[in-house]
């Protein structure tokens, strides 16, 4: 089913889902792109050398403008080597980016002339129907800026000058940003949360549309052997029993010559796409090769987005034992990050651990929207904090008055504290562990933050009594 095809779902199984604009970075080498996507970002994600090409792997990044959350995509990566290598990669690059994306930005060398690649991404932008911001890179000075409008002479209707090294232009950039980008959109018309809709994301070949066919009982998605052979998302109705899921594989089917290395961006970009619509994701991997930073990546930004996550080892028919807890072990080394992400051996293909990973998305939605009593918390944290108080500090003692769940999707609680700068983060990662452990928060991230007691707070009702972290020492 293609991505237009999805109102043929029955009415009951379509659940609304934000998404969060996409923004891509275009352009051809060396302009600066990656230097600029680390600049709107806030991080050193992207390596930048003065290379060109030199940013081989696609990085994605949740940004923020203004108040306005957005995916940021830097589309580097294309080889440098030979004349027509590059104008493909262009071509290639621009055409996947705009396509998918919401919003574009062209980014030029501003100290040098438009090359012919640059040129021929310009055709291409204008053909299309993306709103684009025009960027002149690497105006470092004002006399730079105004050298940098060749750009209006190409046919751009407004062009920024900026220099991404030393945040010149940026706030300029950050207003045409907040113009341009399109509101959140929920694909689906919301009538029933009780289906869950689970993404299944992955690195090309990895067996994502092999466990939704085996799910299914057909051969509905194309599987091929060639990395990439799908591209759009596809909603997929599954029903197990009494229980139906819709399963959003990023998946689509085109031929096989149509495959080449910059698809790759686009699967990320529909992975990302897949994570906003849904509750739970599948992060499915070729039990032959080790977690890559593009995996860990998509594990991190579906944690951030508050998602259930599940890691599935696939083809495990194809190795010996050795290598399954090898494979096993290497996983939980790299996510230290995210302990609790149930890891998951199975093969797609053969069916070994399907009916598993229905049983484990089942308790992990579960989890997902699960809601606990305030008395029951505070009464389970009245323990808790006795046996591992949180640290005295600069000579104060914290004290807990109280702990609520504020929300689900995923679970979240507040506490109110006496002193909140002494809440350390490593306090909180363990009454996450605690609450996981105790209530059985599967799969599922889990919030705990601290909020001042305000004057207006009521602590004269229930939950009594108030926890006192440190209890003073006698005649203190």
């Amino acid at each position: 089913m293609s991505r237009s095809d999805r109102a043929e779902l029955p009415a009951e199984v379509r659940v609304a889902r934000g998404n969060r604009p996409l923004v891509a970075i275009v352009g051809r080498p060396n302009v600066g792109k990656s230097t600029l996507f680390n600049r709107l970002v806030g991080k050193h994600l992207a390596i930048v050398q003065d290379e060109p090409g030199v940013t081989r792997d696609r990085h994605f990044a949740d940004a923020e403008v203004r108040g306005r959350a957005y995916v940021l995509v830097d589309t580097g990566g294309f080889e440098h080597d030979a004349k027509d290598a590059m104008m493909s990669g262009v071509r290639d690059q621009v055409k996947l980016a705009v396509a998918e994306a919401d919003l574009v930005i062209f980014v030029a060398d501003g100290t040098v002339p438009l090359t012919e690649a640059d040129h021929e991404a310009l055709k291409l932008l204008r053909k299309a129907g993306r709103p684009v911001i025009y960027l002149a890179n690497k105006a470092d000075s004002a006399s730079r800026a105004m050298e940098a409008m060749e750009l209006y002479r190409a046919g751009a209707d407004q062009v920024i000058a900026v220099s991404a090294l030393h945040g010149r232009g940026l706030i300029e950039l950050d207003a045409a940003l907040e113009k341009l980008m399109p509101e959140d959109t929920a694909e689906d018309v919301p009538l029933d949360e009780n289906v869950a809709r689970v993404a299944v994301v992955g690195r090309p070949n990895a067996g994502k549309s092999s466990l939704i066919n085996k799910l299914i009982g057909s051969e509905r998605l194309l599987v091929t052997d060639v990395p990439g052979t799908t591209r759009d998302a596809i909603d997929t109705l599954v029903t197990k029993g009494d229980k139906q899921y819709v399963f959003v594989d990023t998946a689509g089917i085109r031929r096989k010559r149509s495959v080449s290395a910059p698809v790759e961006m686009t699967s990320v970009m529909q992975a990302i796409r897949a994570m906003e619509r849904c509750d739970v994701v599948v992060v499915l991997l070729d039990v032959t090769e080790n977690l890559s930073d593009q995996d860990l990546r998509l594990i991190s930004l579906a944690e951030e987005r508050g998602r259930a996550v599940i890691l599935g080892l696939n083809k495990v028919d194809k190795v010996d034992m050795a290598t399954e807890r090898k494979a096993v072990a290497e996983a939980h080394r790299k996510l230290t990050f995210a302990p609790w992400i149930p890891i998951l051996k199975m093969s797609a293909k053969a069916g070994r651990g399907t009916s598993n990973l229905l049983a484990m998305v089942d308790r992990a939605w579960e989890s997902h929207g699960k809601r606990i009593g305030t008395g029951e918390v505070n009464r389970f944290f009245e323990e808790v904090i006795t046996k591992h108080p949180p640290p005295v500090h600069a000579g104060r003692s914290p004290r807990i008055y109280y702990i609520s769940q504020v929300g689900t999707h995923p679970p979240r609680f507040a506490a109110v504290v006496n002193y909140i700068e002494a809440m350390a983060e490593s306090y909180a990662r363990y009454m996450q562990n605690q609450l996981r452990e105790r209530f059985g928060f599967e799969a599922v991230p889990v919030r705990v933050s601290f909020r001042a007691k305000r004057k207006r707070d009521d602590l004269s009702g229930p939950p009594k009594p108030s926890m006192q972290a440190n209890k003073p020492r006698r005649g203190g």
